[in-house]
């Protein structure tokens, strides 16, 4: 029997304590949302106990027993599978829409949202495309950032036209950062910057939500029941837990004040509740993950898993700064759920898959 060696200690103790406290903090945040929508407080903690968090279990074991390089010649139709798995949200009869929102598939008994798991497949796919050219040629313009561009835009297109900024902004800057951590020129992180800044400047100039968001992170206070209600409700909850919080279990702002408790807005439930230290506590534990996984990725033994690892930190590190900052009024709120807290059993499924691969890196990695 082939012995397998173990899973970084360290970084499966920082994946089973993160999943649990999540666990227990969706219990407290979405009470109230569950009574009154199912009439049953305990319905969304249920639901992302028996959708997410044990098909999760599940997934991760898989993946953390397989070995990673098998995913290496699957780059190509890791990109296709990105594609058609967005695609799919347009095709009749499959794609769900909620709240003028095309983000989810419905096959029968099972319905998902696809772009959760292109966050993995995606980087899949790059991880496999900078190791094939990690001789220099992804240095190159003709051989290295415009062919990236051009499968990165195919995405980016898609996830706009659902749209579903959150996960495009999640999934570009994932993968841009691991090309640059790879090893691409500085100039075009700049350039690409720029060019970032004047596209979303365009989504908001176009599209009268987005342009009212914008005002609303910039100006707060203008319209406090109206498109400003959510980031003041947020703003509420986090300064009513001051340093020590209110008390597990007893924040007001989850009855029904503040929206999406069970969602991008469970961090303000989770400072209204636990207060100011133990955010900082939760966010330190977060930041150890992705140093983790960071470490992990320098010690792989070859480019791919290095690759691979770096993609898979990036992800929760970009993801926990969107949500977070959304909150706090560092930026406009784009629906990015927290990793491992938020409600959600496909973005839960799509995680578990994506520390099971860093597992599996882990086991061959010499930290």
């Amino acid at each position: 029997m082939r012995h397998v060696a173990p899973i970084d200690k360290k970084f499966l103790a920082l994946v089973a304590g993160l999943s649990i406290f999540g666990l227990l903090m969706l219990l407290s945040a979405s009470g109230p949302l569950g009574l009154q929508h199912f009439g049953d407080t305990w319905f969304f903690f249920k639901q992302q106990l028996t959708k997410g968090f044990i098909p999760g279990i599940f997934l991760f074991f898989i993946f953390s027993r397989i070995d990673y390089r098998r995913l290496q010649p699957l780059a190509i139709p890791a990109l296709v599978a990105s594609i058609v798995l967005l695609v799919m949200v347009y095709v009749p009869g499959l794609g769900l829409r909620f709240g003028g929102a095309g983000r989810w598939v419905n096959l029968g008994p099972i319905s998902f949202q696809p772009s959760e798991f292109v966050k993995v497949t995606f980087l899949v796919y790059a991880a496999a495309w900078l190791a094939a050219r990690h001789d220099n040629k992804a240095r190159t313009l003709q051989e290295g950032l415009f062919p990236f561009l051009a499968a990165l835009g195919i995405v980016m297109g898609l996830l706009i036209m659902q749209p579903n900024t959150g996960s495009m902004t999640v999934i570009t800057m994932s993968a841009l950062l691991t090309y640059f951590i790879a090893g691409a020129p500085i100039g075009w992180f700049v350039t690409l910057g720029m060019m970032g800044v004047a596209l979303i400047a365009l989504l908001i100039k176009v599209t009268p939500y987005r342009a009212a968001r914008f005002m609303t992170f910039l100006h707060p206070e203008l319209d406090p029941q109206g498109i400003g209600y959510h980031i003041n409700q947020a703003f509420l909850a986090i300064g009513s837990g001051g340093l020590f919080g209110v008390g597990y279990g007893h924040s007001r702002q989850k009855y029904l004040y503040l929206p999406e408790v069970a969602g991008d807005s469970i961090f303000a439930v989770m400072a209204e509740e636990l207060g100011f230290f133990m955010m900082v506590a939760f966010l330190v534990a977060m930041a150890f993950l992705v140093n983790r996984c960071l470490a992990i990725a320098r010690g792989a033994p070859d480019v791919f898993g290095r690759f691979l690892a770096t993609g898979i930190g990036c992800w929760i590190a970009v993801q926990t700064i969107l949500n977070v900052s959304s909150m706090i009024g560092l930026m406009p709120i784009t629906g990015v759920t927290l990793p491992f807290v938020s409600y959600g059993s496909s973005a839960l499924a799509a995680l578990a898959i994506g520390m099971g691969i860093m597992a599996s890196v882990s086991r061959q990695s010499r930290v």
